[in-house]
């Protein structure tokens, strides 16, 4: 079937066409030339009459040559040049001629597009429906992914997705849970292992409690005692000696008793002032019992911390101890030599609400463990995916690291902005398509596909909470529920003689 005939100048990159009838942005086509067939998509769609421009401003003009030029009405549009379907889609040497036909392209020759070695089915093209589309999944695990939309468009639906997926080549996945969407989710391809969000003191490192305690970076006296107290508590429990299961009340009692030794520095008081603060927020991230988080892992399971009953600040430590401890077990195990070893660790790392965890304008130790893990973890078998309503707040480095995206609808030109900045990938007509996307729809590019594509992702076949809440059925049952009680209520009195 064909589209529309090439017209004007032409390059290597992009063809304009003229048609006679409307094609879909998002459209497959294919133009043969030079002893080529390439693949080419529609990112963008024009109609026009040149009778009506836009410098008559006489109403009753336009509206006689309305009724008389609608055979003047054009379809213009641009196809984005994709490659050379004959020779693996290496992009052509030559430009199209002008005056050449585009044509459809057949549903067999996408599918055959679409194989790839390790599937991951996300869904239908938009397009045309019978086309599968499956991305290649150990791209998505060594390059990592970006997921972006803004609220309501499909975003949970969309991880959900991919999280069974991934389970059906038994990769452990681990899910960062902000709001607690995954802990109660069933997978058709694995089980769920909650993972609760309790850090042994012995596994954390000197810096990321002294943070929780907000020593400051420049208070070298403070720093000093609480480094002893550290080091004290420590060893204490280590060794037996000690079966204080809140290690800051530990670390307290060490310093309350250096205080009282005659001649002490006052400024042990203020460090014992800050772990008091600390300690209402921060007692129950500590336990003494518990092993390394890492250990908990399971393969072939979704791994989900549930971070919903934390605070901002203590999931920040939860993810920063988690990524930093991963990764350097596996740097051990790659120096090692021990392949093996290194792909026992590999762990594919779901960060949901990335912008509050990797934030674009603040510093974090979450967001540096998350940049350290985005540039190095591909080379140690660690994959990272951030997902986010709010791409302008996500740290534009790690962003620009995530080497595949998944883009729903995204509405506001500073989300599209940030987005663009960080994918070489992402051209303004496909940037101009966001805004229209409906809910479930989305832009697929990078990496773990060979073309970029408009996708229509699946329904999740599971069981997740990621739905927006029915709050208006809820209040229309509780007070249908409680009538229904009077009710009840009424009818035995009336049984027992009472009479109103």
């Amino acid at each position: 079937m064909v589209v529309g005939i090439c017209v004007g100048e032409t390059n290597l990159n992009e063809v304009t066409f003229i048609s006679d009838k409307m094609p879909q942005v998002g459209q497959y086509v294919t133009i043969e030339y030079d002893d080529k067939k390439v693949l080419g998509m529609v990112e963008n769609l024009v109609r026009g009459n040149d009778a009506l421009n836009v410098d008559i401003n006489d109403f009753k003009a336009i509206q006689k040559i309305s009724k008389i030029g609608v055979e003047d009405n054009y379809i213009r549009g641009k196809v984005k040049i994709l490659g050379d379907v004959n020779d693996n889609l290496k992009l052509p040497r030559t430009p199209v001629l002008p005056g050449t036909e585009i044509h459809h392209a057949d549903a067999e020759m996408l599918n055959e597009i679409f194989k790839v070695k390790n599937p991951i089915k996300l869904g239908t093209l938009v397009n045309q429906g019978e086309v599968d589309v499956n991305v290649d999944a150990n791209p998505i695990l060594s390059r990592h992914l970006a997921i972006l939309a803004m609220t309501g468009a499909g975003k949970s639906n969309t991880v959900s997705v991919l999280i069974d997926q991934l389970l059906s080549y038994h990769v452990p996945v681990f899910v960062f849970d902000m709001h607690g969407e995954y802990k109660g989710a069933e997978f058709p391809n694995g089980n769920v292992n909650v993972i609760r969000p309790k850090i042994n003191p012995k596994y954390m490192s000197f810096n990321e409690i002294k943070k929780l305690v907000n020593i400051p970076s420049n208070g070298y006296i403070q720093e000093r005692h609480f480094r002893r107290a550290f080091k004290e508590a420590k060893n204490r429990i280590e060794d037996g000696v000690a079966h204080e299961n809140n290690f800051l009340k530990l670390m307290y009692d060490i310093l309350e008793a250096d205080s009282e030794v005659e001649g002490s520095d006052k400024q042990i008081v203020d460090v014992m002032n800050k772990i008091d603060d600390s300690m209402d927020r921060y007692s129950n991230l500590f336990d003494q019992y518990v092993g390394n988080i890492l250990t908990s892992i399971k393969k072939a399971h979704v791994n989900v911390l549930d971070l919903s009953q934390v605070d901002e600040s203590v999931a920040s430590v939860l993810v920063s101890h988690i990524l930093r401890n991963s990764l350097q077990r596996s740097k051990r195990a790659a120096h090692s030599g021990n392949r093996d070893e290194l792909l026992e660790n590999s762990v594919f790392y779901i960060l949901e609400e990335a912008h509050i965890l990797a934030p674009n304008k603040r510093d974090s130790d979450s967001k540096r463990w998350i940049q350290r893990v985005a540039r190095e973890g591909r080379k140690f078998g660690l994959g990272l995916c951030l997902v986010s309503q709010s791409p302008k707040t996500v740290d534009h480095d790690a962003l620009s690291q995530m080497n595949n995206m998944i883009i729903l609808r995204l509405v506001e030109p500073e989300d599209q902005r940030h987005v663009q900045s960080a994918s070489e990938s992402l051209s303004q007509d496909l940037i101009n398509q966001l805004p229209s996307l409906n809910v479930g729809e989305a832009i697929v590019l990078g990496l773990m596909t060979k073309v970029p594509t408009l996708v229509k992702i699946d329904k999740f076949q599971g069981r997740s909470h990621g739905d927006d809440m029915d709050i208006i059925s809820f209040f229309k049952d509780s007070v249908e529920k409680e009538a229904e009680e009077i009710e009840r209520q009424e009818d035995e009195l009336m049984d027992m003689g009472y009479d109103y």
